[in-house]
């Protein structure tokens, strides 16, 4: 495997400067991968609760930025971000790290769907590089002071259950450039909840996440209510998983009465109540 070094160099020097822009600013970008016929209709339906077009706006993107998405999974941001920044700019998508030794079935198959995705379409994912995160064993997502913006979408919780937060954003610093951008969006909890309660359920608080970027480097530039969800409890009997897309505890129940009941009340609640956080690395 080539050093990511020689991968992201020879990626900003193949003349993607000489393709042709087809929107002369971020959002009309934006909009047009958005609007794209790769995108499924599940995805797109989503676009209600996960605001794509106001939350990338708001994360300060352009489009001749060298932008990292973390753990991109099934590839939702991607189909929006990797056409999006394709023309002068450059995305990295940093996976779960399946070449890992133990890597669990599920990052190994999510992985082998991120490659497949990929390759189906060249025309839009041709210029994606691929490297991953999984500490401590494969921290370098980027070279160092390469990135513009790191993007991490619903994934803090998971580095707070794994205990791997400081080591996650101390990656996510040594990337970016200085005056980089580090954008998060996660499932919020209400203020007060221990660290335990959010490893179980799911849920962060807004103080808890800044307080990991800040131990990091990084400073709070500015916060959005974009993906609020005013109808979001924040307390489920499966915790975040309980409201769509996962509906954990309806899917657990036998078919029936009850089980219709369950898919109603949680997919009127909709999907989670979520913050969304804009950081910037310091300049020195």
């Amino acid at each position: 495997m080539r050093p990511i070094t020689t991968i992201l160099s020879a990626v900003l020097a193949c003349g993607l400067n000489s393709l042709p822009l087809y929107a002369a600013d971020m959002e009309q970008l934006l909009e047009d991968a958005l609007e794209g016929d790769h995108r499924s209709a599940a995805n797109a339906a989503r676009d209600q609760y996960r605001h794509p077009l106001e939350t990338l706006k708001f994360m300060g993107l352009e489009p001749d930025m060298n932008v990292v998405e973390i753990w991109p999974g099934g590839g939702w941001y991607l189909e929006v971000l990797a056409p999006a920044m394709r023309a002068k700019g450059s995305y990295i998508a940093a996976g779960f790290g399946a070449s890992v030794e133990g890597a669990s079935s599920y990052v190994i198959r999510r992985t082998a769907e991120l490659a497949d995705e990929l390759k189906a379409r060249p025309d839009l994912y041709d210029h994606v590089v691929v490297t991953e995160l999984k500490v401590p064993e494969r921290v370098t997502i980027a070279p160092p002071a390469s990135a513009d913006a790191v993007l991490t979408f619903r994934n803090v919780h998971n580095f707070l259950k794994a205990g791997t937060e400081d080591e996650t954003f101390a990656a996510f610093f040594r990337a970016l450039k200085p005056g980089g951008i580090l954008g998060v969006t996660d499932h919020r909890a209400k203020p007060g909840i221990t660290r335990q309660q959010m490893e179980k359920s799911g849920y962060m608080t807004e103080a808890a996440v800044i307080a990991i970027a800040e131990k990091a480097g990084f400073s709070l530039e500015a916060t959005s209510e974009i993906n609020a969800n005013p109808s979001d409890s924040a307390h489920h009997p499966a915790g975040v998983w309980t409201l769509p897309p996962s509906y954990a505890l309806c899917k657990k129940m036998e078919e029936g009465d009850d089980r219709g009941a369950c898919f109603d009340k949680y997919g009127a609640i909709g999907e989670s109540d979520r913050m969304t956080l804009k950081f910037r690395k310091p300049l020195e």
